[in-house]
């Protein structure tokens, strides 16, 4: 019974493993493209950045999530991995074409801003994850 179970140990750790690889590449690359620093900003107690990068954290990992249970294989998932990353990070882009002022908002602690941005992006990670069902 116990070797029944752990035949799927080798494929549940690669798919964890992509999965957690594809998270950091998430998290490098929307610090990345951001004009403030996320965590510093939260270390500090900002709530604005905060609500931002746990709605963009979230939006990322819904439809990763929907890719791992619904993908012919390990590639296949890493492919809508990244198209979910590529997604995420153009919900912050059209995000700052929205309120130009996002770059100097979130530093500043307006939650409501932050809070619409991480909204925004869960919003549109729930629809990337519904569209990777198919």
């Amino acid at each position: 019974m116990l070797t029944q179970s752990l035949a799927g140990l080798p494929a549940f750790l690669s798919y964890f493993a992509a999965a957690i690889g594809l998270f950091a590449l998430f998290l490098f690359a929307y610090i990345l493209i951001t004009p403030y620093r996320e965590i510093a900003l939260i270390r500090e107690g900002n709530a604005a950045a905060a609500a931002s990068l746990s709605g963009a954290i979230l939006g990322f990992v819904l439809p990763l999530a929907s890719a791992i249970a619904h993908s012919a294989g390990l590639l296949d998932m890493a492919v809508w991995g990244l198209t979910a990353l590529i997604i995420q990070l153009l919900v912050y882009l059209a995000a700052r074409l929205l309120l130009p002022d996002l770059a100097c908002d979130i530093p500043a602690g307006k939650v409501a801003i932050g809070g619409f941005l991480g909204a925004l992006s869960l919003a549109v990670g729930i629809l990337n994850a519904a569209c990777m069902t198919y």
